[in-house]
């Protein structure tokens, strides 16, 4: 991460990092810690890792330790950041202000609520509890994602679910620069057993024949009616998804089609939980002929057979001004 980050921008990311504690009532569930029981022993090590490198580099901010887990030609998909371990680690330094903390905080805080690894693929979900725009009383838990590929034994490439930043009011225009093509084809994605093939059946059930071909009858089969949600603008059950989501614009059905009509960029599979990424487009907030790629998320994890939890990054939107 870099220099040119905008400070809105690193204002951000440093709330991502730190716990919030609300006092006002949730209107989503809070989501139980978990872990991925499905890794192998490699996996289990490139979790680890991982983990390792976000208490102790970024949380614990000792980014003279960044060498040790990052390879110095690590691709950065943030899109407000320049690419590469030098720009992460002068973000850091001189945008962010981040100071080592000693000693070393012994455990993550706040650390992910769900996590896992597939493959040369960790993957990480994060919690957050903000206040609800739209009622004073009340708060949501929303959450973001991050993954990372490793190679040689070092974080190599990472996404996560921030979009571009617009530079703060009176602030100059961040210099355009171009965003890296993904490296992931290079990576493992790993084997899958029978329950998790089955397990991808049910994602693509969810994501592209339910929410891409409209046919959203398939969830009385497929999804728990006590189906748990945390995009904290959807209602919680079965049923809930359902009226829902046939209210959303194009969800008519139509013939459902082996092609997705928008495809992931990346499928992650690990025991219950199935992560899709998808590469999404917007207009740069910094200049309006420049479009930007960003990366939405969604994670299900099933249970019993049946689509029991999902995650995405959905936050409440303010309500319009009037």
């Amino acid at each position: 991460m870099t220099l040119r980050t905008s400070v809105a921008a690193a204002a951000v990311l440093l709330a991502a990092l730190a716990p919030a504690t609300l006092q006002a009532q949730s209107i989503n569930p809070p989501t139980v810690a978990q872990t991925s029981p499905a890794m192998t022993e490699p996996e289990r090590r490139n979790l680890a890792f991982v983990l390792d490198w976000w208490r102790e580099v970024i949380q614990g901010g000792h980014l003279e330790l960044s060498s040790k887990y990052q390879a110095d030609d690590y691709i950065q998909h943030n899109p407000n950041v320049p690419t590469g371990r030098a720009a992460f680690v002068s973000f850091f330094e001189n945008v962010v202000g981040v100071k080592p903390a000693n000693p070393i905080p012994a455990t993550l805080d706040p650390a992910p609520v769900v996590s896992g690894a597939r493959g040369d693929f960790v993957f990480l979900v994060f919690e957050e509890e903000s206040p609800d725009p739209r009622d004073a009383t009340k708060s949501y838990h929303h959450n973001s994602f991050e993954v990372l590929r490793l190679a040689n034994g070092k974080v190599q490439e990472h996404w996560d679910s921030f979009k571009r930043m617009a530079a703060p009011a009176g602030a100059p225009k961040p210099p355009p620069f171009e965003q890296p093509a993904s490296q992931m084809a290079r990576g493992s994605l790993g084997s899958l057993s029978a329950d998790e093939r089955r397990n991808l059946e049910l994602g693509v059930l969810e994501m592209k024949d339910m929410l891409q071909y409209g046919h959203l009858e398939l969830a009385d089969t497929v999804m728990d009616p006590g189906y748990i949600q945390h995009n904290p603008n959807v209602p919680q059950g079965r049923d809930g998804f359902k009226q829902f989501m046939s209210r959303v614009p194009g969800r008519t059905p139509r013939e459902i089609k082996p092609e997705w009509i928008n495809a992931p960029s990346l499928t992650l599979v690990s025991g219950p939980y199935v992560l899709m990424m998808w590469d999404r487009k917007d207009k740069d907030p910094n200049d309006a002929a420049r479009e930007y790629v960003w990366n939405h998320f969604d994670v299900i994890r099933i249970e019993n057979g049946l689509i029991k939890e999902h995650w995405d990054e959905a936050v409440i939107a303010p309500p319009a001004a009037r």
